[in-house]
């Protein structure tokens, strides 16, 4: 009687299996591929730090001390991430912001008047890499990631004194938490990221301090799965 019943328990079992695989969509290897892509738009803070130091191109004005920052001002990031692993992962990045660069001190009162203000459109363009553990924090799951790529400032018509357009060498980090929704498919992110490059001068000898300045960027936004 028991192994009338083991069998009849077995053909029930191996039948719910068949009609379940049956029953299951099946994924395809690029739908897959798909799934572990995210396709994210954040707005963020672009808070910028003061550099000072002397004058190191050749001129009249070399030792002289000339000091820049960026205006503080809002901004937009987007980013694509492609999550092979929970600690493997890669990420590009471009966002774009609009501040004025202001230059003082005396290294710039020989040629400009000081201070000396250029508007100028920033866009970034990085490649990084991404941990997304799995663990979560609080019932958020946490992600950071760093990398480079460039930034260019390019002057404004009005407001650009006619300077021309530069490109720096950038480099960035970012850490943040993310909550996923609708099975995965959206989901939101808030974060802090900064980014650091080399003082724009705009290719005037006079401006040119060799200094490195960084932006601090917290943001907020979404993202979605395909």
């Amino acid at each position: 009687m028991i192994q009338k019943a083991l069998h009849l328990l077995a053909g029930v079992i191996l039948i719910a299996s068949f009609s379940a695989a049956a029953q299951s969509p099946t994924v395809t290897p690029l739908e897959k591929q798909l799934a572990r892509i995210d396709f994210g738009v954040s707005g963020v803070g672009e808070f910028n730090k003061a550099v000072t130091g002397p004058i190191t191109a050749s001129g009249p004005n070399v030792g002289q001390t000339v000091s820049a920052q960026g205006s503080n001002t809002m901004g937009a990031l987007v980013t694509v991430r492609y999550i092979a692993k929970p600690y493997m992962g890669f990420e590009g990045s471009y966002s774009y912001a609009r501040y004025t660069e202001a230059f003082g001190g005396s290294g710039t009162a020989s040629f400009v008047s000081s201070p000396y203000n250029v508007q100028t459109n920033v866009d970034e363009e990085t490649l990084g890499y991404i941990v997304t553990p799995p663990h979560t924090i609080f019932g958020l799951q946490p992600f950071a990631s760093a990398g480079a790529g460039t930034i260019k400032f390019k002057p404004t018509s009005h407001g650009g004194q006619g300077e021309r357009q530069q490109y720096r060498m950038g480099y960035y980090w970012s850490a943040g938490l993310q909550q996923e929704y609708n099975e995965g498919k959206f989901g939101l992110r808030a974060f802090v990221r900064q980014t650091i490059f080399l003082a724009p001068d705009f290719g005037d000898n006079y401006l040119t301090i060799l200094k490195h300045a960084s932006t601090f960027e917290p943001g907020v936004g979404f993202y979605f799965r395909f």
